[in-house]
């Protein structure tokens, strides 16, 4: 499967870092919004799968599939970003001002995704407003309350648990975003991705993107949940720990895994387009040489 070693693999990760953050807005912003909507629709695919079976696991299988779309296609997952673009900030390949502008300009594609999509599976769900009566509704709505008034209930004990949730979530993660470099073909590619993300959802793990579709289509199905306490209960403390997660448990842990130090020298290249310029295709490639 074209095994690529683990030292190639933080070089490829830092190239990836560097072109995700110097890419242009709009990039961002749509490749966010595909990335929003893919995953929001692994979601029900997920869902639908657990009510079908009865067995939840079943769901955590099948979800990795909006993962490797994602990946596959080359959009934007900020939660993926969130351990490649501090590696090329370590380096000083890139800014942190680069890196907050990519994570800002995802975020906002993500939720014009997933808004889009809830909405059109909302009406798919109710038949344009017309019945309450797919086991769906019940399921979102009941997964829209647990992950907010579950939380609120416990009070300062729900916020730490979320945030604790939210870091193990995006471990796992971002180790399927650096497992994507693992291999040159797809095939690899894809069984790597698989694992860690199964892993997660079937854990009960709290990932941000999923949750910027879940909570809202709860909301909009009946759930008694405000947006105060979407944002204030989920939405902030789980983004805030995805990105812990995601920059320490993964990022810097696998970096000094494979770095004696932080190696601050520039890619040895031939003639290359500028950064911003580069494919995802290229991005996601094992990076050239550098210079110790």
């Amino acid at each position: 499967m074209s095994y690529v070693a683990p030292d190639r693999i933080v070089d490829a990760a830092i190239s990836a870092g560097v072109s995700r953050a110097e890419q242009p807005v709009s990039q961002m912003v749509v490749r966010g919004i595909l990335a929003g909507a893919i995953l929001a629709c692994a979601t029900t695919v997920a869902f639908t799968a657990s009510i079908q079976t009865g067995l939840p696991i079943v769901g955590a299988l099948i979800f990795p599939v909006g993962f490797v779309i994602i990946v596959l296609l080359g959009t934007e997952l900020v939660t993926g970003n969130f351990a490649l673009i501090p590696l090329a900030v370590l380096e000083g390949r890139t800014s942190t001002a680069l890196m907050l502008k990519n994570f800002f300009f995802v975020i906002v594609g993500h939720l014009i995704g997933c808004a889009l999509y809830l909405l059109l599976y909302v009406a798919v769900i109710t038949k344009m407003g017309t019945e309450s009566s797919d086991p769906m509704i019940a399921q979102i709505i009941a997964v829209a309350e647990g992950k907010t008034l579950g939380y609120a209930a416990l009070g300062g004990s729900g916020l730490a648990l979320v945030f604790i949730k939210a870091v193990l979530c995006n471990w796992m993660v971002t180790l399927g975003a650096v497992l994507a470099l693992s291999s040159a073909s797809v095939s690899g590619k894809i069984m790597a991705m698989w694992l860690p993300v199964t892993m997660f959802f079937s854990l009960g793990f709290e990932h941000a993107v999923v949750n910027m579709f879940v909570i809202p289509a709860g909301m909009l199905l009946g759930a008694d949940v405000s947006l105060a306490e979407w944002w204030g209960w989920n939405q902030l403390p789980v983004l805030a720990g995805n990105f812990l997660g995601g920059v320490a448990l993964t990022g810097a842990l696998f970096y000094f895994s494979h770095r004696r130090r932080i190696t601050r020298q520039t890619l040895v290249t031939t003639a290359q387009p500028p950064v911003g310029e580069l494919t995802s295709d290229a991005a996601r490639e094992p990076a050239q040489t550098f210079s110790r």
